[in-house]
């Protein structure tokens, strides 16, 4: 797959024995790569659903897909996930009524963005401690991005002004009432990175969402968190796929 000429790097994995699987699209975070949400898709793939990873163009340390980070932004990458998702609308050998997207941290900024502007090819939307913060965040670090420097630093990793001045060109809670499928967030109370009260006011902004509040974890699952929202997803799921 390509996006403007840049090339994307993913891999499919698919159950055996299931025709037509329902199929998840999986985003990972900030500065991270495929390999941060691998273990779901193969936790997806072992009951039965299929799962796509990927990395961004330009969206992260290790990346095998083209492009820079400062060349990235929410908006190249939710251009990403389009190219993605026009993919495998067209692909033999899953169910193309059937595709969810799933995103971690900043995957699940994305993923809200694309559920929001194509609402009718979206089975069910999953987001995992969803980075609905960072707006506010450009806002406090950038505040007057056209007018700011070429590049920043967040998390210690370098982005240019692109990455601000997409960020600030529009307001993700205004997106979320146009996706009225079924959302699933899972949000941990001792995330530090992004707190859970955005999280609950996505809640209530979500015509038809759901919050799975995961006491003491915090930004990114380990352990028994990390199997609560395993659950959780494959839950959600096959609920879904049962009622079409």
């Amino acid at each position: 797959m390509e996006r403007d000429g840049k090339h994307l790097y993913g891999k499919l994995y698919l159950p055996e024995n299931v025709d037509n699987p329902p199929l998840v699209i999986l985003s990972h975070g900030f500065g991270a790569n495929y390999k941060s949400v691998e273990g779901y898709a193969h936790y997806f793939v072992d009951n039965g659903v299929a799962a796509y990873v990927f990395d961004f163009n330009g969206g992260g340390l290790g990346s095998r897909s083209d492009g820079k980070m400062t060349e990235m932004s929410v908006l190249t990458e939710a251009a990403d996930l389009e190219v993605v998702l026009d993919y495998f609308q067209d692909f033999s050998g899953i169910n193309n009524q059937q595709i969810f997207l799933f995103g971690a941290s900043q995957g699940g900024f994305v993923s809200t963005y694309v559920a929001g502007t194509r609402p009718d090819d979206i089975a069910g939307l999953i987001v995992l401690y969803p980075a609905y913060v960072l707006q506010d965040d450009s806002k406090k670090r950038n505040p007057n991005p056209e007018l700011g420097p070429e590049t920043s630093r967040i998390m210690g990793i370098e982005v240019g002004k692109i990455y601000d001045i997409d960020a600030q060109s529009f307001d993700i809670y205004d997106i979320m009432p146009q996706y009225h499928g079924k959302t699933l967030i899972i949000h941990g109370t001792s995330d530090n990175i992004v707190p859970i009260s955005y999280s609950e006011r996505a809640v209530t902004t979500f015509p038809n969402a759901r919050l799975v509040v995961i006491d003491g974890a915090g930004h990114g699952f380990t352990g028994k968190a990390n199997e609560i929202a395993k659950t959780e997803s494959i839950d959600f799921i096959k609920n879904i796929i049962s009622e079409k």
